[in-house]
This record gives C-alpha cells, structure tokens and sequence, in this order.
C-alpha cells in the first residue's frame, strides 16, 4: 500500500504533536509545520524512535506571517508528489493586542488567515491524491463568539477572548465555505472542522501563568481535562478512519458529528470571512 503523506501544523507540543505521534504509528508519512528548528528536530526524533517510522520530516514556518506561508506552500510544491492529509491544529490565545509585520492581528493572522493561505496554497497537491482530506482544529468556544472576526489595529478595540472565540468561529466557518467549494468544482478532497474539547497542555501559556491555570481550572471543574493524546482522537479519526470517508462540511466532537454554533451555518457570515480572508491575504480566489 502506498504510504500516505500528511502535513499538521503546529506540532512540537500539545495536541500536534499528539496527533503526529499517533498518525506516525498508523504508517503515515508526517511532515511537521513548526517555527522553532530546535523544537522541530527534536520532535521529529522523538516520534521516529517511538514508532520506528522513519517518514517523519520538518519545514520551519510562522503561520502568522504570510509571506513565510507562501514560501512554505512553494517548498512543499516543489518537494512532495502529493498531499493526503492537512490537519490545520496551529493556534494561539493573545490576551495582549498585537499586530504581525503585514498589518493583521496576530489571532487573525495565526489561527485562520495563515492556515486560509496554506490550504488554498496546497490544493494542487490534494488534488493529486485519490482521497485528500482537509482537518481544521476548531474548538468549543466558537459557540461564544459574538461576531465575524474582523482584523483589530486599534488596541482599544480588542478583547483578547473575544477574538480568540472569533477566530475558532472563523475555523468552522472556513470549513462549512470550502466544503461547498470543493463540491461544487467536484473534487475528491473532504474537510471537516475537529474540536478536540478541553485539554491539558501549555495552550494560553504565553499569555501568563494566572490565565493558563484559569484555562485548565475551568475544564477541571467541569471534569472535561483531556490529555493530548485524548484531545487528539477526534483529529487523527477525521484523517485516517474509512468511516469519515466522503463525508465534508461538518463539525466533529468526540468523534462525532455534532451541531456546530448557529452562526457558523449563516451563509452570509461564510461569504464575508471568504471575502475578508480573501482581501487580506492577496489571493485572488482557490486554486
């Protein structure tokens, strides 16, 4: 059987690497999207010497930085024959209001429009594999956003929590938009949106040692802390299990499909975040 290729961003820690180390053992070959080479390397040969697979490689890139996403989406063109697999897991919380070096929100920036880019980027690629399949890391606190993210440059006007629940919105929304997409064009490439639920990792930790133990004390007392390689079932399921095969736009928990936020379904709110993503990024439309 031909070794299936996935690439997951975000994965020298937490979830990621949960999942990388889990579809290593499936046989897949696994390329890691990271910022730090150190971590990466270090990574990679820890997931070699727990699974004695060998097909686990890395790319440096920061998801924030668009012009870095374009450059990795080159690489990856230049090197792999195809693509299986993109899990899209990359994420961060920033309580702090920041702006990346291209004029975009550092939320915005990390947790939709780079990975907006990379996929669209990587779609010549899916396409040459018989069965490609698409997985963005949402999470339960889309639920509690109040409105489309927007890109906040004016520090006054941003709410750490708020964006972030924007943000996740902005993941399953993008799911829903480019599910319909790749049907419409009638291509054999599925994407679904995986909410790994509560876990203990050192997610939000940048932020302070008081708003990480907040995190992690709140999924305590609702008696819902997962480990990463718990938190990272649903992830790997939607990228390896023929049960999922042919099913796209839908919203994954505990490996199920559940009912994802009622304005994660508004067509007119999927149609504006592709516009926004659209304009931000400079692409001119999918691949």
């Amino acid at each position: 059987m031909t070794q299936k290729t996935c690439l997951i961003t975000g994965a020298t820690s937490g979830l990621g690497r949960a999942a990388a180390l889990d579809l290593a053992r499936q046989g897949f070959r696994v390329i890691i999207v990271a910022r730090n080479k150190e971590k990466a390397e270090s990574t990679c040969r820890r997931i070699r010497h727990l699974t004695r697979n060998e097909a686990v490689s890395w790319y440096l890139c920061d998801l924030s930085l668009l012009g870095q996403v374009r450059n990795l989406a080159s690489e990856l063109q230049a090197d792999l024959a195809c693509l299986d697999v993109l899990i899209n897991n990359a994420g961060a919380r920033f309580l702090r209001h920041q702006v990346t070096p291209e004029g975009i929100e550092l939320t915005l920036a990390t947790n939709h429009l780079g990975h907006f880019v990379l996929t669209l980027s990587l779609l010549d690629l899916l396409k040459k594999s018989p069965e490609a399949r698409i997985i963005n890391v949402a999470s339960g606190a889309h639920y509690g956003a109040d409105r489309l993210i927007e890109n906040i440059l004016r520090p006054e006007e941003y709410d750490g929590r708020k964006q972030y629940a924007r943000s996740k919105l902005a993941n399953v929304l993008f799911t829903y938009a480019l599910a319909e997409r790749l049907k419409e064009q009638g291509l054999n490439i599925t994407v679904n949106a995986a909410d790994p639920g509560g876990v203990a990792t050192n997610f939000a930790r940048n932020n302070g040692l008081i708003p990480w133990l907040r995190h992690r004390l709140y999924y305590l007392s609702k008696r819902q802390l997962l480990s990463p390689a718990q938190g990272a079932e649903t992830i790997t399921y939607l990228a390896s299990s023929p049960e999922v095969r042919g099913i796209s736009g839908a919203y994954f928990f505990e490996r199920k499909e559940r009912r994802s936020s009622t304005t994660s379904y508004d067509m007119e709110n999927q149609k504006k975040l592709w516009e926004l993503s659209l304009s931000l990024s400079g692409l001119k439309t999918m691949n």
